[in-house]
């Protein structure tokens, strides 16, 4: 018998939601951890905490800081986009005063955070799911993609992720110390927006970026910096570009850079034109490309950074010397063309047996993030996401892969890839969380049962001796980097060493 009480609460996000109660004949609480606390997480648990009155959330994550991305993975000189993606998913207070999401949702009676847990190690999937009746997780992609061609393990080799949380503070990246300076020219593999955002902040000047967030240590190491030539490498063409207008257009506008895309690169074939019809993203990329390489001077100005657009290219194996002493030297790119994939019309590139070495000392691979797979989690290694149909995790019995593991389920780049821009999260956090309410309609999460939740999440993580942070810890955090941003006319001064993190918190450094 259905115990539940069903009333329209009304449009969030151009969808219809529901806003369940129980009777008092059910009066169990769902019981639901989210792990994970980026963008794809708080959506989900602002959703779940809207759309069920008796829903409590408890929101677990490995660092002793929310956000995810948006603290780790958004570019430094973007504010504009972390605003965007706070501001995004809150509206205006009885003061009509924006407020940090987070805050708002974490400061809810039936939400609370766990920071400083590790799902794996301070706590297994098994032991969350004996916890909960729903277990979300929603933990991204902290692994990257491997080329697998000779000399990728040289030094002076780092995939874009770890620069790009190198640079923005996180603790598990604070000593990376990419060289900088034994050379002046620097690769990038890839051509999609992260490694526009690398390449921005190595060309950028070091003045503008003293004003942003960024780490204190990337700032002193770009600081001092000789790179002056950026090289990024595609596969393909200019027409399969994969970064947006508005990122290639910030920068191209950057001052002091010359621009060099070669003209005979920009031709476009019959299948491009046909490409080009189909998308109104690619084509204006197109454009953009086309006017920055014919209004570009043929050489550059003295002490003048350089961007260089290769299309066309793709690496066949990273150089180095007995001088070099296990440094990469450079890279050894074959030369591609295009052929046709019947089925989806798309364009890959084939190589042609034409080779040219591109000489540098940094190379940052921006080839694709990687999700991570856990202990009695399902996952397909291939496609680097757990097996799902709408959220739902796919069981792995092995007379029955298709059965659906009840109570179990993912949302953002661990169920559909590391794709997509802000929206895509809400849209995911959106459908994942319609199939709960769908599941719990029909009985399937047994909210009559009774689960100790957060109560025996805090006597579990205490009887392992996990120090985990709660959102007063957190706060602690945010008001120290705000006061050591202040006194450098930055937003923060972020804390970078898990020590000063830890300690910040009042929580004690455990060796």
């Amino acid at each position: 018998m259905n115990m539940m009480k069903i009333t329209t609460l009304g449009i969030v996000g151009g969808s219809k939601w529901i806003l369940r109660s129980f009777s008092s004949l059910s009066s169990q609480p769902l019981r639901v951890c989210v792990v994970g606390s980026g963008p794809a997480g708080f959506y989900s648990a602002e959703k779940l905490l809207k759309s069920l009155q008796v829903a409590e959330v408890d929101i677990v994550d490995r660092l002793p800081t929310p956000f995810g991305l948006v603290r780790s993975g958004v570019a430094p000189d973007h504010p504009e986009t972390k605003l965007l993606l706070l501001e995004l998913m809150l509206p205006e207070n009885s003061e009509q005063i924006v407020v940090n999401q987070f805050s708002r949702v974490a400061s809810n009676e039936r939400c609370s955070f766990f920071g400083n847990v590790r799902l794996g190690t301070s706590i297994s999937l098994s032991e969350l799911r004996q916890l909960y009746h729903v277990v979300l997780l929603a933990y991204g992609a902290e692994s990257d993609r491997v080329l697998g061609i000779p000399g990728e393990d040289l030094d002076g080799i780092h995939s874009a992720r770890e620069f790009v949380w190198w640079y923005n503070g996180h603790p598990d990246y604070c000593n990376l110390d990419p060289d900088l300076k034994s050379s002046d020219t620097a690769v990038i593999l890839g051509q999609g927006n992260v490694a526009l955002d690398v390449a921005r902040i190595l060309l950028r000047s070091t003045t503008d970026l003293a004003k942003t967030d960024i780490a204190d240590h990337a700032l002193r190491s770009l600081q001092e910096s000789s790179i002056r030539k950026v090289y990024l490498v595609g596969r393909r063409g200019p027409v399969q570009a994969a970064f947006t207008a508005k990122e290639l257009r910030e920068i191209l506008g950057l001052k002091d850079v010359y621009i060099h895309i070669q003209e005979a690169d920009l031709l476009k074939s019959p299948a491009d034109e046909e490409e080009l019809k189909s998308s109104r993203i690619q084509k204006r990329v197109y454009e953009l490309l086309s006017k920055a390489a014919s209004s570009s001077d043929s050489h550059p100005s003295p002490g003048q950074r350089e961007l260089h657009f290769v299309f066309f290219q793709r690496p066949e194996m990273f150089l180095h010397s007995e001088r070099s002493g296990g440094k990469v030297t450079g890279v050894c790119c074959e030369k591609t063309i295009l052929k046709a994939n019947g089925e989806s019309g798309k364009q890959y590139a084939i190589g042609t047996g034409e080779f040219e070495d591109l000489e540098c000392g940094l190379v940052l691979k921006s080839i694709g993030y990687k999700s991570i797979p856990v202990d009695g989690l399902p996952f397909d290694p291939h496609k680097g996401v757990v097996p799902n149909i709408r959220g739902r995790v796919l069981g792995n019995a092995p007379t029955n892969p298709a059965m659906i593991a009840n109570g179990l389920y993912v949302v953002g780049w661990l169920k559909r890839g590391p794709t997509g821009i802000i929206a895509t999260n809400l849209y995911c956090a959106e459908e994942t969380v319609g199939s709960i309410l769908e599941d719990l309609d029909k009985g399937l999460l047994t909210p009559t049962a009774p689960k100790p939740g957060r109560e025996g999440l805090v006597q579990l993580l205490d009887s392992k001796n996990v120090r985990f942070l709660s959102f007063d810890g957190w706060e602690k955090i945010d008001a120290k980097e705000k006061s050591m941003g202040s006194l450098k006319n930055k937003p923060r001064e972020k804390l970078t060493k898990w020590e000063e993190l830890l300690k910040t918190a009042s929580l004690p450094v455990i060796d």
